[in-house]
Parts: C-alpha cells; sequence; structure tokens
C-alpha cells in the first residue's frame, strides 16, 4: 500500500477502453416486496429482505435476499448463495461480524416460539466458507472507462464506493490519513470484535482487482485537496462523523480524560504492535460516559487492558424490562458483551442510571482521582483513574470540507440527497453525509454514492 511520498506516482493498471453502451448489463439490485396487509403487520414497516412477515421497524440498509441465499445453502449451492450475498453486501464478513442485527430482533418468527432468521450468522457462515474454499478470488473490472475518481476515507462508506466504482471500470485511489487503511473498521472498531485480519484480507484482495490505497495523506491540507480535483475526474469523500460531542463539567481538561474514539484508536494500534496502550486502564478505577455501542466497546477494552474497577455512567432513566417476546429490540436495556463481561469479572452490571458528571477531582499534579456525580438528583463520588467519554458524535470535522471550499450543514453534514455538494465533482457519503450510523448503512451510503458518481461520470448508470 502506497506511501505518501509521491503519492500521485502510482503505477496503473491499463485496461482497455470500451464504449460506455457496450458495459451495460442486465443486472437489476432486487428489492424484497411484501403487500400492503404484510406491511400492516403489527403496525411495522417492511425491511425490505424479501422474508414475508419479517419486519423492522428500521429496515435493512443493503436490502439483503435472505431467501434466496438461505435456500442456495440448504441446498449446498455455496457459490450462488455467495453470488447473490453480494449483490447487495460488499462486505459481509464485515456485517457479519458487527452489525446489531435489528432484522433478528424484529423477526415475527419469535412472536410463534421459533428463532429468528439467524441473517448475520448466515451472513457470515457463507462468506467464510468463500474465502475458505476459494469461491471469492480477486475479479478484475473487464474495461476501463478511462475515468480516474478519487475517494477519500477508507472507512466502510469508502471502501463500499471504491469497490463498486472500480468494478464499474472507473480508476480508483482510496487516500487514508492514518497510517492504515480501514478507517472505522481498523482502529474504530476493537480487534476482539473485528479481527484486523479480516480487514486485511479485504483490502488485500480490492487491490489485487486494481484499488490503490495511499495512506498518510490527510486531505485536510488545502494543497492536498487542490491536486485531488485537479488530477482526479471525480471526489468522494468519505471523512466520517469524528466531532466528539463534549460533556459539560468542571475541570475536564484533567490528565485521564479521553475521547472514547481516541482511546479505542490508541489501544487498538497497541494491540497491533504487540506493546501496552500509552492510555491503558491497567489498574485504574475505569468510569466510562455513554450508553451505545462505542461505550460499550470502551467497557470490553478496558477489562482486557486489567482495569481495577469499571463504572458506565448512562444520563437516561433505566429503560422497562419488558417481556422476551418481538419487537426484541425495544429491550434496550439488555446488557450487550462488554456489559456481560464486567458482569462476569467484577460481579455486577457497571451500568449507573439517571446519572451524570458534575465535576472531576484531581491530585496535584492535575491527575484525575475521582468523579463528583449526580444520580437521581443525589451528589456522590466516584473513584476515578480515568474517565472515557462516549457521548456520540455531533457530526463531520469542518477541516476537510473547508479543504475543499465546502461547508457542513447545522448539523454538521456535508451533501444532499444525491450525495452532491456545491462543486459538482466532489460528492460525499457516509457519516459524513448522514451523520453516526451502523456499518451497514455506511455501505449501502458507499453504495449509492458510486452509482451517483458513475452517472456523473458517464452520464447514465446501470450499477
Amino acid at each position: 500500500m502506497g506511501k505518501a511520498t509521491g503519492f500521485m506516482e502510482y503505477k496503473r493498471v491499463d485496461l482497455p477502453v470500451a464504449d460506455p453502451a457496450s458495459r451495460a448489463d442486465s443486472f437489476g439490485e432486487f428489492h424484497g416486496a411484501l403487500s400492503p396487509a404484510e406491511r400492516q403487520l403489527q403496525g411495522a414497516r417492511c425491511m425490505n429482505c424479501g422474508v414475508p412477515f419479517c419486519q423492522s421497524d428500521f429496515g435493512c440498509p443493503l436490502h439483503n435476499l435472505i431467501p434466496e441465499w438461505n435456500d442456495e445453502v440448504f441446498h449446498g449451492n455455496w457459490q450462488h448463495a455467495l453470488d447473490r450475498l453480494l449483490k447487495t453486501n460488499d462486505f459481509p464478513e464485515f456485517t457479519g461480524r458487527v452489525c446489531p442485527a435489528l432484522c433478528e430482533s424484529a423477526c415475527v418468527c419469535g412472536l410463534y416460539g421459533d428463532a429468528a432468521i439467524s441473517v448475520r450468522d448466515n451472513e457470515l457462515a457463507i462468506i467464510e466458507y468463500a474465502y475458505e474454499h476459494g469461491l471469492i478470488a480477486p475479479k478484475m473490472p473487464p474495461v476501463s472507462s478511462g475515468k480516474q475518481v478519487a475517494v477519500v476515507g477508507s472507512g466502510p462508506a469508502g471502501l463500499a464506493a471504491a469497490d463498486q466504482l472500480n468494478q464499474r471500470g472507473h480508476s480508483v485511489v482510496v487516500f487514508e490519513r492514518d497510517d492504515r487503511p480501514g478507517g472505522l473498521l481498523m482502529y474504530g472498531i476493537p480487534n476482539m470484535k473485528l479481527d484486523k485480519a479480516v480487514v486485511e484480507r479485504r483490502l488485500a484482495r480490492m487491490e489485487a482487482e486494481g484499488v490503490t490505497f495511499v495512506t498518510g495523506v490527510d486531505a485536510a491540507e488545502p494543497a492536498t485537496a487542490a491536486r485531488l480535483l485537479a488530477e482526479y475526474d471525480a471526489v468522494v469523500l468519505c471523512c466520517g462523523a469524528r466531532q466528539a460531542r463534549s460533556v459539560p463539567m468542571e475541570n475536564a481538561g484533567a490528565q485521564g480524560v479521553y475521547q472514547a474514539l481516541a482511546y479505542l484508536t490508541e489501544s487498538t494500534k497497541a494491540v497491533l504492535s504487540g506493546r501496552e496502550s500509552p492510555c491503558s486502564a491497567r489498574g485504574l478505577d475505569v468510569v466510562v460516559i455513554g450508553n451505545g455501542d462505542t461505550a460499550t466497546d470502551c467497557v470490553a477494552t478496558a477489562i482486557r487492558q486489567g482495569a481495577a474497577s469499571v463504572t458506565q455512567l448512562v444520563r437516561k432513566p433505566a429503560p422497562a424490562d419488558t417481556p422476551a417476546r418481538w419487537p426484541y429490540h425495544s429491550r434496550t436495556g439488555r446488557p450487550d458483551y462488554g456489559q456481560q463481561e464486567a458482569i462476569a469479572r467484577f460481579g455486577g452490571d457497571p451500568r449507573m442510571y439517571e446519572t451524570t458528571v458534575r465535576s472531576l477531582v484531581t491530585d496535584e499534579a492535575g491527575a484525575l482521582t475521582a468523579v463528583q456525580c449526580l444520580t437521581a438528583g443525589k451528589e456522590h463520588t466516584l473513584p476515578a483513574g480515568m474517565l472515557l467519554i462516549a457521548a456520540g458524535f455531533s457530526g463531520a470535522e469542518e477541516s476537510a470540507a473547508a479543504a475543499f471550499g465546502l461547508a457542513l450543514d447545522g448539523k454538521g453534514r456535508l451533501g444532499d440527497e444525491r450525495f452532491r455538494t456545491a462543486n459538482e465533482k466532489v460528492f460525499a457519503a457516509g457519516d459524513m453525509r448522514r451523520g453516526a450510523t451502523l456499518v451497514a448503512s455506511a455501505i449501502a451510503e458507499g453504495r449509492a454514492c458510486a452509482r451517483a458518481v458513475d452517472e456523473y461520470l458517464e452520464g447514465y448508470t446501470n450499477m
């Protein structure tokens, strides 16, 4: 993978340039459809997965073709199952590991005493079988469009856009400011949740198919942005929504206070390099603010680093203990893997509801020693040597958009519903366009943005 030095001077693979009309294919993206009566079942909306009576209030952004590949696997047709799966999901090895599977928890099979359709496990089984048995060899695009596209950011949205545009025949280069490509997949999700060998395997395949990765390049630098605009026919910004939401508290600059993403990034880099993280939780009383997936990852990471204790502060009241019936996703109070590990390690659920932080207590050197909290109107103090803030994200960082002469909207987002920006050759997708969301949604964003870019470059699209 390329480095920053001379990052515009890379080797290109010259493919025969074909007339756009000769590149048309008959593939049409399938979206399962339900009857109006089925859509109204239990007042829920169709998740467009194609399974009758399978409902979700959230909807599957990848429109997975569940009946088709389930039936193919049942009959031993793994290649057909793989082909069907990859029609809607570029990276099932990622979603099969980290997607919260809202479709499963909302599956109405549970209404009748049966298990939900195991979508996530099925995805993972198919893609891993394919890798193990050589069914997923690199696939080179048959022709070249002669057009060049720069993708800024190598998270799930950027990778999906790059994969789709490359297969369409455009020459794609992915620029990443970090030392390794992968974005959120590489550094935002802990290794125990998504093994980085899985990410590197997919990156290697994309490279073999013609995608070029260049690391150590920050497109937020105006000179870099200007070069990308000058040298490429289109630029796709997939820089994520990395602007962390702040939490008001006294003495917030104390030593030992970290934003969650920075903490997880440094922890993963330490794991990959075989060293201890400079922000290790070893031997410390750790307090985590937040109740989302990132907060759960912080809890689990701190436990693995040898924290003396872990407490998770949740601003909202504890959810009602609803019965174990459909839709399961309504039981938001169920412990996730991080809380389950904390219960096993420390003997109790780490979550403390209706709790906010008032101020931080430090020693003479400015190091954190305790957190003063307010729980249901009562003040108390928690010992703390580390405070991790996982309060979500307020949008994209302004620097990347500004470098391209663009402005974020009031919610820290860039791009309209067609993935277009004020500059006709610059597109935006993923968390940067819609705000922080799931990996599955980011992949869907990248795929849809790729279609918009292809239409801009060719005047039409059959993707």
